[in-house]
């Protein structure tokens, strides 16, 4: 006699980790007989983020599956249950598989998501999406500094994005308004990791009012910084400065198939070039460098890309190196699939299960949902208890609740069995009114199979359970009080025994806040290298963290919780309600009240100031004060030595045994008193400005009602001619005078008075009047046309002196206004330049000026030109593929492109070949409409065919040449091709 078959896919009971859900209208069979199945997924929740200020107000997660009957649902979050039905909820709501979450709280609904699909076979469940709230705030209103940087010099603006959340942003930089975005080339860098705007060197031309532009893609959102003013400061001659790396790429890792980037910007006078190498070996051949040389694109990681990266930076100064790892991981990917297995009772089965992963995956076995077990499973002698996807579960000591609910009219009369014991209501066991039984104080006794009769007067039905009691989760290592000190890692042990069939997960919270360990990994880890042990690690522990902190063992049947305190003993908080009480010209009174010790006592105060001649407004200095040591228990010191006339600042900050704590709140700011300027001013520097001119500049502020008087002379004479400039603001003197020399040296110093008195003066300085614009014009100016839209022009150098450079100007003669012509600048050491972004087929005028600091010199002869008709804007039509009898070659044929009246006469053809995912490969140039390619090896390629003409290249056709396809070209042997040459003989 056959045995009955078993199918492994397949349980007859489906229930919660506390309930059972008795069905009626599904039989259970097994067997040949067996129609229905078990539910298996077609589509699955996703991960997402959600924009905080989302006006769709909603979240749907998706969920679908099918089975015999059609499975229904229910969902977890962070491992519980939403009460769908039992506990209605303003938020969540059921659309057939699917949940809706409707006006979303971050607080409620971020997490982890399983949708839970169950029918009379049994239950599975998804896989788990994490749901996290993105956000992208405003930037701060403070206005930004300015940043005065040397001509010639590096510049590096700071974007410091607001906070937000996820990481995707991209960044650009706006000049003066919006949307003018500036342009990024080999000495401009806009790095996409911090959103800094790197110069290499600041040129006169970078004047103006930046602002970052921050985008996240994933809540289609930007925003944009405060304008930072840029100043270059004139410096004659322009220093240069050796190359000086400041946009590092980290170690980093990438998974296997997917693209990364690399960056690498320096600063430096000239441009450094940018070098890539990779050490010990060659850049994988999918590599592409762009952005000047600032982005290393690795396409398609393989693991042969692991490996030391470098990128040097060098220029006629000096060179600079950095070098850090790129590490490829692979994620898990399945080496086999297990199938559905339909075995006989009383028969043997193993199953294996096999994934490749870097690092090493690891691999258990769930069964309904739930651990089974891991490596390979093997079964002796198959029972009925072996098939399935679930069980009802109960802990030992515990409580259980099986629901009994036939669809019936009118209301039917329940009863419960054990086997053949008849139940009723008792200390331990109780009959709901709804048909529900419950059990207190469950033990293996209470296991076996339950049976819910129900009856009325249209009939009877009646369906079967098992029970299974677990063992109780308890604590058997419980979490100590720890006091660390700030900055060391703290530790909280918690273990817990549990029922070897479940699953068990540690669950850590601080004063009843839960600890996300995907959002705060920066701080807390958990250990999970011993089975169930889930210790806790506090990294860089820090004030805030201390509090009390609980651990819950949690299975599917029952948890329990321990909890232990944490002491964070650290440098001391900031003190508080600091205020001036007197000030005077040179010093100031100051209290303050104590802050919070943080468990070690205060051993001393420092006081600092900040004030309005410091160049830096961030830059804080440490003040001297009566009496010069402050004691921990001081609550008042005087600040002497200040400068009269200045406005301050000033802070306090605590220090202990442990450390120097956070800086008071500053106080309000005072200006002392008026008093005889003590202070020369500082920075004293000028030259260059209009033709007969002597420009001299310094910094400085200090006193009201005061000025400067600033002495100058040549170099060479003794006496000193001295100016007054009564106007505190000014900053900066222009004598004119036609009888100065251009280029003439002169001495030159300043001082500060006041109505109390004059200052010293400063050092002297050394300076150079203006010199004048040339008067010589670039001779044999003369280009020629490229394309339709490009032209390279050139001329004879200038050898008058000083010439900085020359400009170089093109305009549409009879269509453009001269004054808004396209202007190029190019520096003395060059002749030639590249015109760009000309209009097709039209007449042009270039005029070419050489010019230094007073201006622009007469301009060359005009030279007038053509640009040529642009190329076609039609791609080859009709691009089509033929392969050889012997699969070695592969004809690429199209139609040939007839050109307007108006554009430029067809040449020939261009055909780029290159590898799927590849940007460059080989180029062939051919004068007819195909040509005969070499069939690819292996992979796949695409074939680009474009028009060449004089005006440039035309649109590009595109057609894909895969090597599988070349394999399975139809090829005739010699005796089908005599067949076919008789066939036709016959005809």
């Amino acid at each position: 006699m056959r045995l009955p078959a078993l199918l492994l896919s397949v349980f007859s009971l489906a229930i919660s980790s506390t309930e059972a859900l008795l069905f009626y209208d599904v039989p259970r069979i097994f067997g040949d007989e067996a129609t229905g199945y078990g539910p298996i997924f077609e589509e699955q929740p996703q991960d997402l983020v959600y924009p905080e200020e989302s006006a769709e107000n909603k979240i749907s997660m998706n969920c679908r599956a099918r089975g015999n009957p059609s499975p229904t649902y229910k969902w977890r979050l962070n491992n519980w249950e939403i009460k769908l039905l039992e506990q209605p909820d303003e938020h969540y709501s059921l659309v057939g598989g699917n949940l809706v979450i409707t006006n979303p709280d971050k607080s409620k609904h971020a997490g982890r998501y399983v949708c839970v699909a169950t029918n009379v076979y049994g239950t599975v469940f998804s896989q788990e999406a994490i749901v996290k709230f993105g956000y992208l705030e405003m930037f701060a209103t403070d206005d930004r500094d300015p940043v005065q940087v040397k001509e010639g010099q590096g510049a590096v603006l700071l974007c410091a994005p607001p906070p937000h959340y996820p990481d995707d942003l991209t960044f650009r930089w706006m000049l003066n308004e919006f949307p003018v975005f500036i342009p990024l080339d080999k000495r401009r860098f806009v790095s996409q990791k911090s959103g800094n705007l790197y110069i290499s060197k600041v040129e006169a031309s970078d004047s103006g009012n930046y602002s970052c532009f921050v985008s996240s893609p994933s809540i289609a959102k930007s925003v944009f910084s405060k304008f930072i003013p840029l100043v270059p400061l004139a410096e004659r001659p322009v220093k240069k400065y050796p190359a000086d790396i400041r946009v590092k790429f980290p170690d980093t890792t990438a998974l296997l198939g997917h693209n990364i980037t690399l960056e690498c910007f320096a600063l430096g006078n000239p441009i450094p070039e940018i070098r890539w190498r990779k050490v010990d070996a060659e850049l994988p051949a999918n590599h592409e460098v762009s952005m000047g040389g600032a982005l290393l694109h690795i396409y398609n990681v393989q693991v042969e890309d692991e490996g030391s990266y470098e990128c040097e930076a060098l220029n006629s100064k000096g060179k600079d190196w950095h070098r850090a790892w790129l590490y490829v991981e692979a994620a898990p990917e399945w080496a086999y699939h297990i199938n559905n297995t339909e075995k006989d009772i009383g028969s043997d089965l193993a199953m294996s299960c096999l994934a490749n992963a870097k690092p090493w995956a690891y691999i258990r076995w769930l069964k309904d949902g739930y651990s089974y077990g891991k490596g390979e499973l093997r079964f002796s002698s198959l029972t009925f208890e072996d098939s399935g996807m679930k069980r009802l579960l109960g802990a030992k000591k515990g409580r259980v609740v099986i629901e009994c609910q036939p669809k019936a009219a009118p209301r039917p009369k329940i009863t419960w069995s054990k086997g053949t014991e008849l139940l009723s209501n008792s200390s331990r066991v109780r009959i709901w009114y709804d048909g529900s039984l419950e059990i207190f104080n469950v033990t293996k006794m209470d296991e076996g199979p339950y049976t819910c009769f129900a009856e009325n007067n249209r009939g009877k039905a009646n369906s079967t359970g098992t029970l299974s009691i677990t063992e109780a989760t308890k604590i058997t290592e419980a979490p100590s009080d720890a006091d660390v000190m700030v900055g060391e890692t703290a530790r909280m042990q918690c273990a817990a025994s549990h029922d070897p069939s479940l699953d068990i997960t540690f669950i850590w919270s601080v004063d009843t806040h839960v600890i996300n360990f995907d959002l705060e990994g920066e701080h807390y880890e958990r250990d999970m290298t011993y089975d169930s042990s889930g210790e806790l690690r506090v990294l860089n522990t820090q004030l805030k963290h201390a509090g009390r902190y609980t651990c819950t063992a949690q299975t599917i049947v029952d948890n329990v919780t321990a909890s232990a305190e944490l002491i964070v003993r650290g440098p001391p908080g900031p003190p508080g309600g600091l205020r001036v009480e007197d000030f005077k010209a040179k010093t100031a009174k100051l209290v303050w009240s104590r802050g919070t010790s943080n468990h070690s006592p205060i051993t001393r105060y420092i006081i600092q100031t900040r004030d309005s001649l410091s160049l830096d407004e961030e830059e804080w200095k440490n003040a001297t004060t009566s009496p010069p040591v402050l004691e921990g228990d001081a609550e008042m010191a005087n600040v002497v030595d200040l400068t009269p006339w200045t406005e301050y600042e000033f802070r306090v900050i605590a220090t202990n045994a442990l450390g120097t704590g956070e800086p008071s709140v500053p106080s309000p700011k005072i200006k002392t008193w008026e008093a005889v300027p003590v202070m020369a001013p500082s920075d004293i520097a000028g030259g260059g400005g209009g033709s007969r001119e002597l420009t001299i500049t310094w910094t400085y502020y200090y006193g009201r009602n005061f000025g400067y008087v600033v002495a100058f002379k040549p170099h060479d004479y003794t006496e000193w001619k001295k100016v007054t400039v009564a106007d505190g603001e000014a900053r900066r003197y222009v004598h004119k005078d036609y009888s100065i020399v251009p280029g003439t040296e002169f001495q030159v110093k300043v001082k500060a008075y006041n109505s109390q008195g004059e200052g010293p003066y400063s050092l002297t300085a050394v300076i150079y009047s203006a010199l004048d614009v040339p008067t010589e014009a670039p001779a044999d100016v003369i280009g020629r046309t490229l394309s339709a839209t490009e032209a390279l022009v050139w001329w004879l150098p200038v050898f008058q002196q000083p010439v900085e450079g020359y400009q170089v100007k093109y305009w549409r003669k009879y269509y453009d206004n001269e004054a808004a012509a396209n202007r190029i600048l190019v520096p003395s050491t060059e002749n030639q330049t590249r015109l760009e972004n000309m209009i097709p087929d039209s007449h042009y005028m270039v005029e070419v000026r050489a010019y230094n600091d007073a201006g622009f010199g007469p301009p060359g002869d005009i030279y007038e030109m053509y640009t040529k008709r642009p190329p076609p804007n039609r791609p080859p039509g009709r691009l089509r593929r033929t392969f050889s009898f012997t699969g070695t070659w592969v004809n690429v044929a199209w139609d040939h492109v007839e050109p307007y009246a108006n554009e430029s006469i067809i040449e020939g053809y261009k055909v780029l070949v290159r590898k799927v995912g590849h940007h460059t490969g080989v180029l062939y140039s051919t004068g007819k409409h195909y040509i005969d390619l070499p069939r690819p090896l292996f992979g796949d390629y695409v074939v680009e065919v474009r028009a060449r003409t004089i005006g440039g290249d035309g649109a590009v056709a595109r057609i894909r040449i895969s090597a599988k396809a070349a394999l399975g070209a139809p090829s005739l042997s010699i005796a089908t091709l005599l067949l076919v040459a008789l066939c036709s003989l016959s005809l």
